[in-house]
């Protein structure tokens, strides 16, 4: 039965690699989700262990952010404030700086895919109007929602995970994050700047072309009563959080039931803008890693690289790991496999901002990423994986090199 489960295993985490199988229409939601089928169907794990490896708390944390987000993004708050952003009298360069540092103030609260999905058509559309290239700042987009998730341990799906499992503080976390992502904006936002220089200017006076049917719109009319109840509930959750030992998933799941409690905004609107897939990304790979935990291999390989002078349970071992996990894998599954060994004090900030600053590398290396190259691409802007590299891997190295820094000092 071992034998088995690694298969499953091993086909699972190769298409968390690819993003999907050969000669299979699936993606790496399917993917997971057909792994936790066979490992149940082949009895690994009875349905009850099965439900038992999934993670609720993290599941309801993260639904219910996506019902504040939803809230936020029927009610034309994104639109509004990127509207404004871009009306701003600033220059080039300057209005660079007030995009990142909005950027990342809205993903550490709201998700950061969210903020990319609902600001990177308005973006690109107010950067046509006033004849400015739209590439620096998409690509300021992606990196600014990328480190600002990194600040709060709801800014993003991974965080989320560290924190219910951990049982991080969250005030606590905000303290270790908020210098290394504060200083990574900085850095970011030097990089693109002088990446840019000369080239703000000159956009192509082309009318966009009509979003397709999944893109995201870029006229949503701005409602003050939605936007302010989601903001009030938003940081209503997050004073709770900070202030009161309540549950965590509990206050979040109470707010999510305040916001469907709408007169104007209906349920299946609300609902449809959940991520239904990443949900169940996530059960599937729970399910397949308590499988594989169940054997007892994780633990055997742990202990086998610490006697090779890579103790997972030490900071660098654990930072370097990850980092190199979350490109080939992505930031979700490599956080899963790496948990058990996340022993050290610093090990929850640790995962956390690794996990998530490596995201810039590369495009595949963040769905927000993938996200602005997509809404982009709609809109007749090729962001190629060169034009990308180009920006996020300094970024990702400069970011990296802060928050090791950081950590280092922290741990001494």
């Amino acid at each position: 039965m071992t034998e088995a489960i690694v298969a499953v295993f091993l086909v699972v985490y190769l298409g968390m690699i690819l993003g999907g199988l050969p000669f299979l229409q699936l993606d790496r939601t399917g993917i997971a989700l057909l792994g936790a089928i066979a490992l149940i169907g082949m009895e690994a794990l009875t349905l009850e262990e099965a439900a038992q490896s999934i993670h609720l708390p993290t599941l309801i944390l993260l639904f219910s952010f996506m019902v504040v987000s939803a809230q936020m993004r029927l009610g034309g708050f994104y639109d509004l404030v990127t509207r404004r952003l871009a009306a701003l009298p600033l220059g080039p360069a300057a209005l660079l700086g007030a995009l990142i540092a909005v950027v990342a103030a809205l993903s550490a609260v709201f998700s950061n895919d969210i903020v990319c999905l609902a600001v990177a058509p308005v973006l690109i559309d107010a950067c046509r109007q006033r004849r400015i290239e739209p590439l620096p700042y998409l690509l300021a987009l992606a990196c600014a929602a990328n480190i600002g998730s990194a600040a709060t341990l709801i800014g993003n799906p991974q965080n989320m995970l560290i924190g219910e499992t951990l049982k991080l503080s969250f005030a606590g976390y905000f303290l270790e994050a908020i210098v290394p992502v504060l200083v990574g904006l900085a850095l970011t936002w030097a990089l693109i700047a002088f990446a840019s220089r000369g080239h703000f200017a000159g956009a192509p006076d082309a009318p966009a072309p009509e979003a397709t049917c999944g893109d995201a719109p870029s006229d949503v009319p701005s409602d003050l009563w939605q936007t302010t109840k989601g903001l009030v509930v938003a940081f209503g959750i997050v004073g709770c959080f900070v202030f009161t030992p309540w549950p965590r998933e509990v206050v979040a799941l109470t707010g999510a039931g305040l916001l469907l409690m709408s007169r104007k905004l209906h349920s299946r609107d609300m609902l449809g803008l959940i991520d239904w897939e990443l949900l169940v990304l996530f059960m599937g790979l729970f399910i397949v890693n308590h499988a594989l935990q169940k054997t007892g291999l994780p633990a055997a390989v742990v202990a086998d690289l610490a006697a090779a002078g890579v103790p997972l349970t030490e900071l660098a071992p654990l930072a370097g790991v990850s980092f190199v996990l979350s490109n080939l894998v992505s930031n979700v599954p490599a956080v899963m496999l790496l948990l058990p060994s996340a022993t050290h004090p610093l090990a929850g900030p640790t995962l956390a901002l690794v996990s998530t600053l490596a995201g810039n590398l590369f495009i595949v290396g963040s769905i927000a990423n993938i996200i602005v190259v997509d809404a982009a691409a709609r809109r007749g802007i090729t962001i190629s994986w060169r034009t990308h590299a180009r920006v996020g891997v300094p970024v990702t190295l400069a970011t990296l090199a802060a928050s090791a820094a950081w950590l280092a000092w922290r741990a001494a």
